[in-house]
């Protein structure tokens, strides 16, 4: 079973991270919206389609959670992929990522996501 507190205290940094990060608006202010859609796969689990949407008034905060019951601090951040773009003016992205978590057993967790970018 996971320690409580542990879990508050990533929960508590994660907060932080996102209030630190800014707007997407002071960020990227050329960019009207951000869509990442997802597939979470994750060992013995079924697959798990999710779509975020970021608008100019959105955190500019691109780590998506793992959704592995086990993981506390890991997860997937797009933050280099969504910088690329945006300074390369591209308007689509896939790849695939796995859990950036160093406790838990190895490939886990993976996404594969799309990300598309509109601009003003």
């Amino acid at each position: 079973m996971l320690n409580r507190s542990k879990m508050n205290e990533a929960k508590a940094e994660r907060m932080q991270q996102k209030l630190d990060a800014g707007f997407v608006s002071k960020d990227f202010p050329e960019v009207t919206s951000i869509i990442i859609s997802i597939i979470h796969n994750q060992r013995g689990a079924r697959s798990l389609l999710r779509t975020l949407n970021f608008y100019p008034n959105s955190y500019a905060f691109f780590r998506i959670n793992c959704l592995s019951n086990d993981c506390i601090d890991g997860g997937f951040d797009l933050t280099q992929v969504i910088n690329t773009m945006v300074r390369n003016h591209t308007e689509t992205a896939k790849g695939e990522l796995n859990c950036e978590n160093n406790e838990s057993p190895a490939n886990h967790a993976a996404i594969v996501y799309n990300v598309a970018i509109q601009y003003a």
